[in-house]
C-alpha cells in the first residue's frame, strides 16, 4: 500500500484465519486504508524512527461481530487501526495530537504513563479530531476525553 505497511499487514487476522473468514476489503475500504496509511501511519512512522504494528486494520462485518466489536466501528470502513511500538505508545498519542489531522485517538487501556495500544483513525474530509481514553468499567468500556 505505501512504503512502511501492506494491505496484508492491514487486514490480518487471527481470528479470521481461525475461523475461516474473509477479511477482504471491498475497493472503497482498501482506499480508504491508503488515505489512513499516507495521513496517520505513515507520519507516524517517519516520527518515530521505527516500525509500528499493527493489531488490527480493516474488519469485515463477519470478522467484526465474531470478535465483538462495535457496530459503528471505523475498522469496518478501513478507516482506522488499532497501533503500537514497544514503549513508545504515550508518545504516538502525544505526537498526533500536536502534528496530525485525524478523526479518532483514542489511549486504549493501560495506565496514566502508557496505554495498552492506541486506536486512530483517519476519514478523507470532516475530521473531528476527537481525543479520548478508554478505561475499562465494571460492565463496559468508559470512555473520557484525553
Amino acid at each position: 500500500m505505501t512504503k512502511h505497511f501492506t494491505l496484508n499487514e492491514l487486514t490480518r487476522s487471527a481470528t479470521a484465519a481461525r475461523k475461516g473468514i474473509d477479511n477482504s476489503p471491498d475497493q472503497e475500504a482498501e482506499g480508504n486504508l491508503y488515505s489512513l496509511c499516507e495521513n496517520v501511519l505513515e507520519p507516524i512512522r517517519k516520527y518515530l524512527g521505527e516500525p509500528l504494528r499493527v493489531n488490527s486494520g480493516y474488519r469485515s462485518q463477519k470478522l467484526n461481530k465474531a470478535i465483538g466489536g462495535a457496530r459503528w466501528s471505523q475498522h469496518l470502513e478501513g478507516e482506522a487501526a488499532d497501533i503500537t511500538c514497544t514503549g513508545r505508545n504515550a508518545e504516538i498519542v502525544r505526537y498526533a495530537l500536536k502534528a496530525l489531522d485525524f478523526d479518532q485517538l483514542i489511549w486504549e487501556y493501560g495506565t496514566d504513563e502508557e496505554p495498552q495500544w492506541v486506536h486512530i483513525s483517519f476519514r478523507d474530509g470532516g475530521n473531528r479530531n476527537e481525543a479520548l481514553r478508554a478505561v475499562r468499567g465494571k460492565w463496559s468500556t468508559k470512555y473520557s476525553a484525553l
